[in-house]
């Protein structure tokens, strides 16, 4: 790779790990080539970007981003996983693969809003519910209380309506 195409990948995976909302990064030492494509390709599903960069060169475009707090995780193969999107989706593949002993796939850390994060907290990460999944339990919290005030006021009626039954139907055997 010569000096000009080093500098092309400095520059943009400086914009992408500027635009990135969290980034992963990975030992794949040892890994298969067809568990690495099934990890590429369950990665571009959950819609993250998956690479290998060379450490020298992934330091070089981590200079005044959020991902610069990585650079002592730069040791050995790294493989980088980019989301612009959910996180958890990204977390949640990359720890199903961590997890499996036959893929020699290791998380480092990572880097999520600003913040560092360990190989553990990916993989709490990977166990939190969906977003949309949040966003709906959120909403059905926020409707409950509306929900069970409606039930209240239309019970009162009711039972003022079943009440006058009784009285009537008490007449009425009178």
């Amino acid at each position: 790779m010569n000096k000009q195409n080093k500098q092309q990948v400095v520059s943009e995976m400086h914009e992408k790990l500027t635009k990135a909302k969290a980034v992963f990064l990975a030992d794949f030492r040892g890994m298969t080539v067809g568990k690495a494509t099934t990890l590429r390709n369950e990665l571009r599903n959950a819609e993250v970007e998956y690479r290998v960069v060379k450490n020298t060169l992934l330091e070089l475009a981590c200079a005044d981003t959020d991902a610069a707090v990585l650079i002592p995780y730069f040791k050995g193969p790294t493989a980088v996983a980019m989301t612009y999107s959910d996180p958890v989706a990204a977390a949640k593949v990359l720890a199903k693969y961590a997890k499996d002993q036959t893929a020699a796939f290791k998380l480092k850390g990572g880097v999520l809003s600003g913040k560092t994060i360990t190989a553990a907290d990916v993989q709490a990460l990977s166990e939190l519910p969906s977003r949309e999944v949040l966003i709906a339990k959120m909403l059905g919290s926020m409707n409950a209380p509306a929900t069970n005030f409606v039930g209240v006021l239309a019970a009162v009626p009711g039972s003022f309506v079943r009440a006058l039954d009784a009285i009537r139907q008490q007449k009425q055997a009178n």
